[in-house]
């Protein structure tokens, strides 16, 4: 079951789910929009990676290339799954984000990497609302998740690049 708006913000008072930094006005229905860090990483056309700290005039997404970023915020819970998704205002913009991988396991508290692709040249700015969280019950015994990408709180490429 999803957590409204009212039930996340009352999770957020009682600890059991963690927005820091936490702004009320930025809470809705059924999730919470989370900004953008300060920091963007991607694959230079020479394959090397690169990592751009975002000025505050904005940057400029090529098309069609993966860019890395990261919430702002520390989000999470031991209690909750959760699920980072875009924002229709963001995608009907042509940016696409977490492309493939929006589930946030229960357990893991972080700023978490955003997998950010442009359909076509788009202007991000550092602190900007970019996406959404929402809570999720769990039903049945819960595992915590502590492993994988959860012990990163600046943009991460894959494990399997960095296996190759």
């Amino acid at each position: 079951m999803i957590l409204t708006g009212s039930k996340i913000r009352e999770e957020v008072l009682a600890g059991n789910i963690i927005i820091d930094p936490y702004t009320p006005r930025q809470l809705n229905p059924n999730s919470y929009n989370y900004r953008l860090g300060d920091r963007l990483t991607f694959r230079e056309d020479g394959g090397a990676y690169v990592t751009t700290m975002l000025p505050e005039d904005g940057y400029i997404l090529s098309p069609h290339r993966t860019y890395l970023g990261h919430t702002h915020e520390t989000l999470g819970s031991e209690r909750y799954a959760m699920s980072l998704i875009g924002r229709s205002s963001t995608g009907r913009l042509g940016l696409f984000l977490q492309v493939s991988a929006d589930l946030g396991h229960t357990g893991s508290i972080h700023k978490w990497t955003l997998e950010i692709v442009a359909a076509r040249p788009i202007i991000i700015y550092p602190g900007m609302v970019i996406g959404q969280i929402s809570f999720w019950a769990n039903l049945g015994e819960v595992s915590p998740y502590n492993s994988g990408y959860s012990a990163y709180s600046l943009p991460e490429i894959s494990k399997l690049e960095k296996d190759r």
